[in-house]
C-alpha cells in the first residue's frame, strides 16, 4: 500500500498496461482479461489484475499529465516490483504524414516540463523508451499486419487544441518530424529510466490539424481495441 495505491504487493503483476482513463482500464479488464479482479479504486484510479492468454497482467490507469503518470509509475515500479509498463492512450498530431486512426509507437518523448529537474536535478528535454519492449511491439504489429508509425513524439503540459496559437505551440519544439502529441509519455519514460525498468508508449491518433475526420464512437472503440490487443500480445513475447 502507498499514498495513492491500496493494492497488496501480490495483487500487481510484473507487467502493466497503463491507459490514462480509469474507465478504459475497466473496459480492458472486462473485454480482454479473464479471472480479473479490481485491485485499486483509490481516487477512482482503477486498477485490475487478470489473465490474458494465460499471462498475468495488470491494467492500471494513470490519469492525465506527467505529474499523475509520474506518481503511479513510480509507485508501481518502486514499491510493487513492476518490471514493464506500456502506456496505451490517444494523441493528436500536427504531422502532415500522420492520419486520424494511425497507431504510433513512441521511440522517445520530447518535453519542456520541469519534471526532470524537480525529480532529481537533471535538465533534459528528450528521453527514449525501452528498445526491447519496442521490438516486441514491432514484431507483433508486423505479424498482425498493423501498420505502425514509429518515431519521436511530444509530451505537452497543455492540451494542444486549446493552445491560443498552434504556430506558437509548434515553435516550442526544435524539429518538425514529431509524429504525435500527448501528455504522459515523457514522465513514464523518465521514471523507468531512473529506476532501471522498461517502458513503452502506444497511442492511437484521434485528432489532427491536417485531417478533419470525425470519429464515430464505433470507430474510436475499434481503433483502440486494435492498439490494446497489440499491447497485450506484445507482453506474451
Amino acid at each position: 500500500m502507498t499514498a495513492h495505491i491500496e493494492s497488496k504487493k501480490e495483487d500487481i503483476a510484473e507487467v502493466v498496461l497503463m491507459p490514462g482513463d480509469p474507465l478504459r482500464a475497466k473496459y480492458i479488464a472486462e473485454n480482454f482479461l479473464t479471472d480479473y479482479k479490481l485491485v485499486n479504486k483509490v481516487r477512482n484510479m482503477f486498477g485490475y489484475t487478470g489473465y490474458y492468454k494465460g499471462k498475468r497482467v495488470t491494467v492500471f490507469a494513470s490519469g492525465m499529465g506527467v505529474p499523475s503518470i509520474g506518481i503511479y509509475s513510480y509507485e508501481l515500479y518502486k514499491f510493487y516490483d513492476v518490471k514493464k509498463i506500456i502506456r496505451i492512450g490517444t494523441s493528436g498530431s500536427f504531422n502532415k504524414d500522420i492520419k486520424v486512426l494511425d497507431v504510433v509507437l513512441s521511440e522517445g518523448a520530447y518535453c519542456k516540463s520541469y519534471f526532470d529537474q524537480l525529480f532529481d536535478g537533471n535538465d533534459i528535454n528528450y528521453i527514449k523508451s525501452s528498445p526491447s519492449l519496442n521490438e516486441n511491439i514491432k514484431t507483433v504489429a508486423k505479424s498482425a499486419n498493423i501498420p505502425l508509425k514509429i518515431g519521436k513524439t511530444i509530451t505537452s503540459d497543455v492540451f494542444d487544441l486549446y493552445s491560443s496559437s498552434m504556430e506558437k505551440f509548434k515553435a516550442n519544439y526544435p524539429e518538425d518530424n514529431y509524429l504525435a502529441v500527448e501528455m504522459e509519455a515523457f514522465g513514464l519514460f523518465y521514471i523507468a529510466n531512473r529506476l532501471g525498468k522498461e517502458a513503452a508508449c502506444l497511442m492511437t491518433v484521434v485528432d489532427s490539424i491536417y485531417d478533419e475526420k470525425s470519429l464515430t464512437s464505433e470507430e474510436r472503440e475499434q481503433s483502440l481495441n486494435q492498439m490494446i490487443t497489440l499491447a497485450l500480445d506484445s507482453v506474451l513475447l
